[in-house]
């Protein structure tokens, strides 16, 4: 099946003896004991079983794991790490799982972090006990790019896993396992869910390997897990995925044309655009360049504070992927230790109609 036609059918796993055309809810905790029947929910659910099926196969791997939010998906990576164990990270990583490397497992693992955009920074941050390697592409809120090949091959010439965060793009635009990675993690809440109502995170594995299976461990034992009534919802959002993208990526790349020719924008962040630094990678490994776009205003914070107040169809709000717009000052919700510069605005660009849009964001820069 074609990704289209996998996102409708792929998540639809119907055993009612009635035959209904989408899979019903299933609320029981608890299952009769029978042979490979599942036992208990926090183990498995009938909802949860289909969407880590078709999650799993939109990523190409061999099989998922899905969680009550992102962050959980991708602590669970960390600790399937044994102590002691060295990881690197992007510089510029999303600061919820930044923070948490920093807080939970202060003194269990080292870390080091780079800007994954330099090969040679990267090479050189490898120790003898580096166990995993993330990448975040395109990344958070700076829209760097990573070579997940180049990086690929760094990692195995050390026997380390390389673990990707594929939020942004999603696997409508990209697959990391095609480009070698070994663990692919999304923020399910983000497009996935798509409608801002949904929180989850998902982890897809290239192989089901020992570590895979310290990651389920991790999983059924912490009991971080998705509700049935979620998981639903994340099969029904999920057959619209294609064709939500499709919009995003065409209305963020208009966008970004618009922003990158007006005076009072300094810099504008997009992959799309022949003049970000890593669109020939993007351009290599990506199908199409995402719904989320930063740019700097001129100015300072104020400055950026005044032209997102009065925006009319961008919700000043935390969070992507939803199909109304949202904007915010990216540093403000980071806080005090933020690397991301004040002036500068992160936009997930939604599906309103193109033309309010651009209008609404000249009349607010003007």
């Amino acid at each position: 099946m074609k990704l289209e036609t996998f996102a409708i059918h792929g998540g639809n796993i119907v055993s009612d003896s009635e035959k209904p055309v989408v899979q019903p809810i299933t609320l029981s905790t608890t299952f009769v004991h029978q042979p490979e029947s599942m036992i208990y929910a926090r183990a498995n659910n009938p909802n949860r079983h289909a969407l880590e099926k078709l999650l799993a196969g939109l990523e190409k791997g061999a099989d998922a794991a899905a969680f009550s939010s992102g962050n959980a998906a991708g602590v669970a990576v960390f600790q399937a790490l044994e102590s002691g164990s060295h990881l690197i990270a992007p510089e510029d990583m999303y600061h919820g799982l930044k923070n948490a490397i920093l807080s939970m497992f202060k003194g269990v693992l080292e870390v080091t972090f780079v800007d994954m955009a330099d090969l040679e920074k990267v090479a050189a941050a490898f120790q003898s006990n580096t166990k995993l390697v993330w990448v975040e592409t395109p990344s958070n809120p700076l829209l760097k790019i990573t070579d997940i090949s180049a990086i690929s091959r760094l990692a195995k010439e050390k026997g380390a896993i390389l673990a990707c965060d594929n939020t942004f793009a999603t696997p409508v635009f990209q697959n990391p396992i095609d480009f070698g990675a070994d663990i692919v993690m999304h923020s399910s809440t983000k497009y996935f869910g798509g409608h801002s109502d949904i929180l989850g995170g998902a982890l897809i594995t290239k192989e089901t390997d020992e570590f895979w299976e310290r990651v389920k461990n991790v999983q059924i034992s912490g009991g971080a897990v998705p509700s049935p009534m979620d998981c639903y919802y994340l099969c029904r959002s999920i057959k619209t995925l294609p064709y939500r993208m499709k919009g995003h990526t065409e209305h963020a790349m208009a966008l970004a044309n618009f922003l990158s020719t007006h005076n009072a924008v300094e810099k504008v962040y997009y992959p799309g655009l022949k003049s970000h630094p890593g669109h020939p990678v993007a351009a290599n490994q990506m199908t199409g360049f995402g719904g989320i776009l930063s740019f700097q205003v001129k100015g300072d914070a104020d400055d950026a504070d005044r032209v997102i107040s009065k925006l009319n169809y961008f919700t000043n709000a935390t969070s992507i992927g939803g199909v109304e717009s949202l904007i915010e000052r990216r540093a403000a919700s980071e806080g005090p230790n933020t690397l991301t510069p004040q002036n500068l605005i992160r936009v997930s660009v939604g599906l309103e109609h193109l033309y309010d849009l651009l209008e609404d964001m000249e009349n607010a820069l003007k």
